[in-house]
């Protein structure tokens, strides 16, 4: 009767201390993914509506440039006088739809493709899976870089490239997923059913395997913003005087000491939209299950 009663009080603390941490996990991940939604809604409603409402970015004003930060010019102005802040709000309709495009675009390509890969198997999947391995291991900004040598300067190039590329991951991810999915139950019994490959795969399993490609997709958009501010930055993506984030950090690189904001605000931006989608990533993966949280 004692070791008995001494037993159930280190239960109930284990217990506790269990239902503790997860509380507290629940926690961090309503935290996580709500401050992420605020940040990048208030960054994408501000790209949105705001180029409504603030002034022209490409119109230089001479007579006030390299203005430091004030109530006029919350990000100071640059060296052709024109307002940062205006700029940036600009700059964002670039990005994000560059971002959600080059994202989303290959996330359904690739989802289609590797699901039917893993799902058929066989030749199928050997050619589709030796094509991904072909396209991953070619690297991404030297095929941005041959397509704008080749298509000229400009976001066209790096919109093509980047969305030749992208589905790879996508693909590869879903069809890993598409191997462990199509021996459960519910596909097997759909094909006990005599249901067509097209309703097994598309109404039946594609809804279980999207989960982590949207996980993934949180990271991906960040990097593909990182991509087109690159080359912005490079000279060989969006060109003057259109505003973009990219190229306005390089724009400001001349005036560090002078003139800081030009491009502390810019690439702040840049890093606020990447906190953003990261921790509403890591917020949708604590959600759905620690087997889709983003590593790395």
């Amino acid at each position: 009767m004692s070791a008995d009663a001494g037993v159930r009080p280190d239960l109930a603390a284990v217990a506790h201390r269990l239902r503790g941490r997860v509380l507290s996990d629940e926690r961090w991940s309503r935290v996580s993914l709500g401050t992420g939604v605020v940040i990048v809604l208030t960054i994408g409603l501000l790209s949105l509506v705001g180029p409504w409402f603030v002034g022209d970015p490409r119109t230089p004003n001479l007579s006030n440039a390299l203005a430091p930060p004030s109530i006029e010019h919350i990000f100071g102005t640059d060296s052709l006088g024109r307002d940062v802040f205006t700029r940036v709000v600009h700059g964002g309709r670039i990005d994000l739809t560059f971002g959600l495009i080059t994202t989303y675009i290959p996330l359904v390509f690739g989802l289609v493709l590797g699901a039917l890969a893993g799902y058929l198997g066989g030749r199928a999947d050997s050619l589709v899976m030796r094509f991904v391995d072909l396209v991953i291991a070619f690297p991404l900004m030297v095929l941005v870089l041959g397509l704008v040598a080749i298509m000229g300067s400009g976001i066209t190039g790096a919109y093509v490239g980047v969305i030749l590329v992208s589905w790879a991951l996508y693909a590869r991810l879903v069809r890993g997923e598409m191997l462990a999915v199509r021996e459960r139950q519910y596909i097997l019994a759909a094909q006990a059913l005599g249901f067509s490959t097209r309703r097994i795969v598309f109404r039946h399993a594609i809804p279980n395997l999207l989960r982590a490609s949207l996980v993934f997709s949180m990271a991906d958009i960040v990097l593909n913003i990182l991509t087109l501010a690159a080359l912005s930055y490079l000279g060989l993506g969006v060109q003057p005087p259109t505003p973009e984030w990219g190229a306005i950090v390089a724009e400001g690189q001349g005036f560090l000491r002078s003139a800081w904001w030009i491009t502390t605000f810019s690439g702040l931006t840049i890093v606020l939209t990447g906190v953003g989608f990261s921790l509403i990533g890591d917020g949708i993966a604590d959600r759905l299950g620690s087997e889709f949280r983003l590593t790395g």
